[in-house]
């Protein structure tokens, strides 16, 4: 398989891109404010990766995103006294409640895009996101994300089997 063009693990709590509010002036701003650091960590991850390769182009072709993003369980997901730090049999396995994947997804390619990783968000073509706890299956330790971009011209140039 075509290895992917970039791939950047990001430490941080991913943050939704949500709905945005007005100021008393009616200047547009963030209704999360979590979300302008998880854009800049994942701004910073991808210009490091970056700095290093001068050829670099924002890719304006179509690309493939793949993105797991890793969040922190939730507290009530844990036992007390002593079951401190022990799940409980009743934690879900996967993250069903908020932030929504999609809005995860969306300030994260904002990101990519500020960062020159892509030309613009529209190149995405492909798209695969999940939301695991951290420290389950392949999850990172700490939250995050693992993002991986392919060239989806690089899979037509593959051997045929």
């Amino acid at each position: 398989m075509t290895a992917p063009a970039l791939t950047l693990t990001v430490y941080g709590t991913p943050a939704p891109q949500g709905s945005k509010n007005r100021n008393a002036h009616g200047a547009l701003y963030e209704s999360s404010a979590a979300v302008k650091p998880w854009r800049e960590a994942v701004k910073t991850a991808a210009l490091d990766a970056l700095h290093h390769d001068d050829a670099w182009t924002a890719l304006d072709g179509a690309v493939w995103l793949d993105v797991q993003f890793s969040l922190r369980r939730p507290k009530h997901h844990f036992g007390t006294g002593r079951n401190a730090g022990r799940l409980k049999p009743s934690a879900p396995p996967y993250p069903t409640s908020t932030p929504d994947l999609d809005k995860l997804v969306r300030s994260t390619q904002d990101a990519l895009k500020d960062a020159g990783v892509v030309a613009d968000d529209s190149v995405v073509a492909t798209l695969s996101a999940s939301k695991v706890y951290v420290l389950w299956g392949d999850a990172l330790r700490t939250p995050g994300a693992v993002i991986k971009v392919w060239r989806l011209t690089d899979f037509l140039k593959e051997p045929q089997q």
